[in-house]
């Protein structure tokens, strides 16, 4: 019986198969390995690099170069300056968990370091400026939907500089940092405050208004926290806390403009909505 000519073929075929299968396998091997140029470099060079790559805004390449630096030559003066350099390159490169994770791990390694001061600094910088819109209020984002968690994270790291390093270059900078976001917290916790009350929910109004009335005693915006307090307060109907709330307000404010404005539309100034 004569066999199809698929099959006589198909043993020929295969081995063609075969044979194309391993050049190109064998090639693979062929191709030329991806050379690292910076191969024997000293740590002065990789670190002189890296600064270069730096001062070019070339941030992707600057942590590339501090993180061969600090692989092949981890002990040393440059080693410690790449650990804490590398934390301010990831954050201009939009990395901030990585900056965050850097400057904690430097704190950690180096806690006597003569510029750990600056890495609790630039802790504070990076969540700083991860919030810096929280008193941008022309978003569209809801008030009460706002996470001031960047923000605390932010103050509890230029608390600590201050407190640690009260000499430190970088503390009255801090300060200022620190005033800005204490203002900026009581006045978001008065703003949510004040959406609460709006919508009638009279207890949740009452508890942003005295936490931000305990929390943050100083702020500007504590006046309208008492106005809010005293507002939810009658709301609800406890006559009792109101007058107390509003003897506080006196006491404190007692030119209040809200005094003003509850005169002038005829009704307990309290009761503006």
């Amino acid at each position: 019986m004569r066999s199809l000519p698929a099959f006589q073929s198909f043993p020929a075929l295969l081995r063609s198969l075969v044979v194309v299968l391993a050049f190109c396998l064998g090639g693979c091997s062929l191709l030329p390995a991806e050379v690292d140029e910076t191969a024997g470099w000293s740590a002065g060079r990789l670190y002189s690099a890296a600064k270069d790559a730096q001062s070019d805004g070339n941030w992707d390449q600057a942590a590339k170069l501090l993180e061969k630096l600090e692989a092949r030559y981890p002990y040393g003066r440059f080693a410690q300056q790449a650990q804490l350099e590398i934390a301010y390159v990831y954050w201009k490169a939009s990395e901030p968990a990585s900056a965050l994770a850097a400057s904690d791990r430097f704190i950690k390694l180096h806690p006597n370091h003569p510029a750990v001061d600056y890495a609790y600094y630039l802790k504070g910088l990076i969540n700083f400026n991860e919030d810096l819109g929280l008193m941008g209020f022309i978003s569209n984002q809801d008030l009460s939907e706002r996470d001031p968690k960047a923000a605390r994270e932010a103050f509890d790291s230029f608390k600590e500089l201050v407190t640690r390093y009260p000499n430190s270059k970088y503390a009255p900078d801090a300060i200022k940092r620190m005033s800005y976001l204490v203002n900026a917290l009581a006045s978001l916790e008065v703003h949510v405050a004040r959406y609460y009350l709006k919508r009638g929910a009279y207890v949740a109004a009452a508890n942003r208004a005295q936490f931000a009335i305990e929390t943050y005693p100083q702020a500007p915006t504590i006046e309208e926290a008492m106005f809010i307090l005293v507002a939810a307060y009658d709301k609800l109907g406890l006559n009792d806390l109101r007058d107390d709330a509003e003897r506080v307000m006196k006491k404190n404010f007692p030119n209040s403009r809200y005094y003003t404005e509850g005169i002038e539309r005829k009704v307990p100034w309290w009761q503006l909505w």
